[in-house]
């Protein structure tokens, strides 16, 4: 018996299972690393804006204040993040040379798992998803000024 399923018309339905299926894959892509997925795009962020604070990052990647203090606790036990203080309250981060390594080998793999994608889906459609995601991800970004 093959069972029918409403939400498949829904989507938020097939926005959620095709991120499933993006992350799954980009974390078999990363496994080796031993980061996850969250500790990679910390890393990202901070070698593209050197000397940035731990609240800049948050901000920039939707991550809350409280879970950040652990990626970034783990990047720097893994000696791939450094921090000076920056004035009273606040730490600059950046990468340290292995971190920047260990960057660059991060892009090179999302690279390959994000062209599996756009080669799946053409090219067309590919610009079209891009075009269209960032108007849903606006609405929450609205939602939170409010």
């Amino acid at each position: 018996m093959t069972l029918t399923n409403s939400l498949e018309s829904r989507l938020g339905y097939q926005l959620r299972r095709a991120s499933a299926v993006m992350m799954a894959d980009l974390s078999r892509e990363l496994a080796d690393l031993d980061l996850r997925p969250a500790e990679v795009t910390t890393l990202l962020v901070i070698a593209e804006n050197p000397d940035c604070s731990q609240t800049e990052v948050g901000q920039a990647l939707a991550i809350k204040r409280a879970n950040m203090v652990p990626i970034i606790s783990r990047l720097m036990e893994r000696g791939l993040v450094d921090r000076r203080r920056l004035d009273g309250r606040s730490h600059a981060l950046s990468l340290t040379d292995e971190g920047r390594k260990m960057a660059d080998d991060a892009v090179a793999r999302i690279d390959r798992h994000e062209c599996r994608f756009t080669e799946l889906l053409g090219a067309t459609d590919s610009d079209a998803l891009f075009r269209c995601l960032p108007v849903i991800r606006a609405v929450r970004d609205a939602d939170a000024e409010v």
